[in-house]
C-alpha cells in the first residue's frame, strides 16, 4: 500500500515525521512532493522506520529530493507535479500546508482517493475527507480508506 503524506511549513514537522514512521510500520510505502520541511519530515519518520519511501519532484534533478528519499521520480512540471503525488497514494494524509496542499487535497479528491487532514489543517469538507486528531488517528483513517477501496 502506498500513502501520500502531503503538506508544508517547518512547525508541522514533528507530526509529519510521527505520520512516516507509523505508516512505515504498518508496512505502507510514504509518498510525498520529496523535498523540504512536512515531505522530508514524513520521509525521515519512514526511514528510520526502516520504510521506503518516494519523492515525486518538482523538478528535472533527482539531487533535489530530500535525503530521506528512496526513489526520486523527476517530473519537470512544477506544481503540476501534485497531481501525481496524490495520484500514488492509495489515500492522502495532508499534514500543515498552503495553497499547494489545498490544490493536492482538491486533485486527491477528484480521483476519488480519500482525504485525511491532521488537525490543524485546512478547513475543507465533503465526501471523502476525514479529520484526525493524532498522527496515530490520520494513519487508522488512512489505512481504513485505502484498504475500502482496495
Amino acid at each position: 500500500m502506498q500513502i501520500a503524506v502531503i503538506g508544508s511549513g517547518s512547525e508541522h514537522e514533528a507530526r509529519a515525521e510521527a505520520v512516516g514512521r507509523l505508516l512505515a510500520e504498518r508496512g505502507c510505502v510514504v509518498v510525498t512532493g520529496g523535498l523540504d520541511e512536512v515531505m522530508a519530515a514524513a520521509a525521515r519518520g519512514a526511514k528510520e522506520a526502516g520504510g521506503t519511501t518516494i519523492g515525486i519532484l518538482p523538478g528535472e534533478r533527482r539531487a533535489d529530493a530530500n535525503q530521506w528519499i528512496d526513489h526520486a521520480v523527476v517530473t519537470g512540471i512544477g506544481h503540476a507535479r501534485n497531481l501525481a503525488v496524490v495520484a500514488s497514494g492509495d489515500a492522502v494524509i495532508a499534514v500543515g500546508g498552503s495553497w499547494g496542499t489545498l490544490a493536492e487535497i482538491g486533485f486527491a479528491r477528484r480521483l476519488g482517493r480519500r482525504v485525511v487532514v491532521l488537525e490543524p489543517g485546512w478547513r475543507v469538507e465533503g465526501e471523502g475527507i476525514e479529520r484526525a486528531a493524532t498522527p496515530a488517528d490520520a494513519v487508522e483513517l488512512a489505512l481504513s480508506a485505502a484498504e475500502a477501496v482496495g
